[in-house]
């Protein structure tokens, strides 16, 4: 079932919306959109109409809410054509500062390896498997517990 809505509250973890009859769902951040969305306040903001559909009412009264199961699906994987905006269809977009805007991580640009010598290329290689390593270990450590050396 499709409804039309009010979002009441927008938490980290999703957002409130009224819906007809009084009830209240809410839409997890993993259902608002079909792109990846690292912060909901760059999406949602209370007070915004958004569509959505009923996914599941729990024994305790929950309404579990879906924005995205709404949107038309998105393109295959490798298919051509522009990216659709991560708002679309969700409310009208908003010009906002870039400062503002959600990072998502981007990989660094390689280099044309067509004009370097062999010693730029082996200093090219040598840093970036130093930060491969550094990751490798800042993962590993936070695995262990914030890489504090044990007692002996």
């Amino acid at each position: 079932m499709i409804l039309e809505g009010r979002v009441t509250g927008v938490k980290k973890f999703g957002a409130f919306v009224a819906l007809p009859e009084g009830k209240v769902g809410m839409v997890h951040i993993s259902e608002v959109s079909n792109q990846f969305v690292e912060d909901i306040n760059a999406v949602l903001h209370e007070g915004d109409t958004v569509k959505v559909k009923v996914m599941s009412i729990g024994e305790d009264g929950k309404i579990a809410l879906s924005i995205k199961r709404t949107l038309p699906p998105p393109p295959p994987k490798g298919a051509g054509g522009p990216r659709p905006d991560r708002r679309e269809g969700s409310r009208p977009a908003r010009k906002k500062p870039v400062s503002e805007a959600p990072r998502v991580w981007q990989p660094k640009p390689v280099q044309s390896q067509d004009n370097m010598s062999f010693e730029d290329m082996m200093s090219q290689f040598k840093s970036r498997s130093e930060e491969k390593i550094a990751d490798s270990k800042r993962w590993t450590e936070n695995r262990r517990g914030g890489g504090y050396s044990r007692r002996r």
